[in-house]
């Protein structure tokens, strides 16, 4: 099984810690995102699945990658 890390750095970013966590994709969005791509990735469900909580979750596919941002 393959870890994700989960954390958030960058104090000052943002006015609240929501929106830090938002930024850095550690929301609980993000986080229940990360589960069901694992899952996805271990054949447990369908890339429909996937693109439906990416849907539900409102996740910004397009959206540049915070660690660089």
């Amino acid at each position: 099984m393959k870890s994700t890390a989960l954390g958030t750095d960058g104090f000052g970013r943002s006015d609240t810690s929501a929106k830090l966590r938002r930024h850095f994709e550690v929301d609980r969005s993000y986080i229940a995102h990360a589960a069901i791509a694992a899952l996805a990735a271990e054949g447990k469900m369908t890339a429909k699945g996937v693109a439906r909580a990416i849907k539900q979750y409102k996740i910004d596919g397009e959206k540049p990658n915070p660690i660089g941002a």
